[in-house]
């Protein structure tokens, strides 16, 4: 797959099934960074099971520079009711600290909105956490506005099984 406009030298592809490590490792570094590593129990096989299966749940890009893994984006596609069409949900997008600042984000984000306008997909969403300021002013560098008004909810683990089991 190839970058427009990006940095020499920085590849983008999709990932393969032995990649499973990798994409861990990513998630992992990712979830340090956000101070949640404590909450990851992904692993190769889970990955495996889900990302490269008949149906699989999400996608996954890595980024490469002079064929050294640097980044990865997980997506999956959503739907809004609103427009009628989906959307492209951005679960993750990490690149290694020390490459951060030469575009190597920019280029995984102009590549997800490529496919999303190639798809005619309305919305290319993604969650930020409230203290993460230098993604924040990142994002709203390339045009990326907050969702005001609107606040995720989430069940899982026991309330999760609870609801499921009340009706």
């Amino acid at each position: 797959m190839k970058t427009k406009n990006g940095p020499a030298g920085f590849k983008i592809r999709h990932a393969l099934e032995g990649d499973c490590e990798l994409i861990l490792s990513f998630i992992k570094e990712l979830a340090e960074y956000e101070k949640l590593g404590h909450e990851v129990v992904a692993t190769p096989s889970t990955l495996r099971e889900t990302l490269f299966c008949e149906q699989p749940s999400a996608r996954v890009l890595i980024g490469e520079f002079n064929d050294q893994p640097i980044a990865y984006a997980l997506m999956f596609y959503n739907f809004s009711s609103f427009t009628g069409r989906p959307g492209i949900y951005l679960e993750d997008i990490y690149v290694k600290p020390e490459m951060r600042g030469k575009g190597f984000g920019k280029s995984l984000l102009a590549n997800i909105a490529r496919q999303a306008v190639e798809e005619n997909c309305t919305r290319f969403e993604w969650s930020v956490l409230d203290w993460n300021e230098p993604s924040i002013q990142f994002y709203r560098s390339i045009g990326a506005i907050p969702m005001d008004g609107w606040t995720v909810q989430r069940l899982s683990g026991e309330a999760l099984k609870d609801l499921a089991e009340k009706f």
